[in-house]
């Protein structure tokens, strides 16, 4: 487990709101009582982050099979979102966190960008706490 998302182990994530693809608006809690995946990534289209999303889109039908949400997260703007999401044909949503709302909550910023070695991976169960996070 990485140090940054460590002490957020089995406590409850704060409320947090973001800007999503397709229109929408991300609302953690509109989604207590489900399983999420979030993870972050330093930017759209590189080959890293290309790399994880295009494995969440591969197992999306099983994520969903086990009732779980994927979102991804990146300082990029809703139109790169929309771009990136577009041409690998991802079926969850992207979330634009360009005031660092989300990313400052989950301490994976590092010297003012993403860790650019780090994706970091967190699973929020249904009962809103953090289970697991891994970055790699």
């Amino acid at each position: 487990i990485i140090k940054a998302i460590k002490h957020m182990l089995n406590l409850p994530v704060p409320d947090f709101q973001l800007a999503a693809t397709s229109g929408k608006q991300f609302q953690l809690s509109d989604y207590f009582g489900k399983n999420l995946v979030i993870y972050f990534y330093p930017k759209d289209a590189t080959p890293g982050c290309t790399t994880q999303g295009v494995q969440f889109r591969d197992l999306y039908t099983q994520f969903k099979n086990l009732d779980t949400e994927i979102f991804g997260i990146s300082r990029d703007s809703l139109k790169s979102h929309e771009n990136f999401k577009a041409k690998f044909g991802f079926q969850f949503e992207l979330l634009s966190d360009h005031e660092e709302v989300a990313c400052t909550l989950f301490n994976v910023i590092k010297m003012n960008v993403i860790e650019i070695s780090w994706q970091f991976n967190l699973i929020i169960a249904n009962s809103n706490y953090v289970e697991w996070g891994i970055g790699y």
